[in-house]
């Protein structure tokens, strides 16, 4: 199957991704560093950056959703399914957190969630990386396109 949502041949989704990701795993590195160093600068960081990731994890997912409605083979489906689920809800705690630290501030609750939205992006990753590279989802493939 080739991408559905696609610029010049080459898919979107995969090219938004690294975005959201980047973000949030600067986030939680803002955090360590804050936690370490008390300057409030990182705090700041910590802070707009997870928002940042949110709003690129939301774009991203559009092109992602329009990938999964061309998948045809159970397997596909099925990975395609729960690498959704897993990224929506990573995008929901990590609303969760953001919405914990404009209210609260900095804590150690926040800093919590974004290890686990971090680790959880780690399995997310691995699902979507075994889509394209195993599955050769946005691959053209010989014959039909599916």
């Amino acid at each position: 199957m080739t991408t559905r949502a696609a610029i010049a041949g080459h898919p979107i989704h995969p090219m938004l991704v690294p975005m959201p990701i980047g973000l949030w795993i600067f986030s939680l590195v803002s955090d360590f560093v804050f936690k370490s160093t008390a300057d409030a600068r990182w705090d700041a960081a910590a802070y707009f950056t997870l928002g940042g990731g949110i709003v690129g994890a939301l774009v991203a997912a559009l092109p992602g959703l329009v990938d999964l409605t061309g998948l045809r083979e159970p397997a596909e489906r099925r990975i395609g399914t729960i690498h959704l689920a897993i990224n929506l809800a990573i995008v929901a705690i990590q609303a969760v957190n953001f919405w914990l630290r404009a209210q609260h501030g900095p804590g150690n609750l926040p800093v919590l969630i974004s290890v686990a939205a971090v680790a959880a992006l780690i399995v997310s990753g691995w699902l979507g990386g075994h889509l394209v590279h195993v599955l050769g989802v946005t691959q053209p493939r010989s014959g039909s396109d599916r």
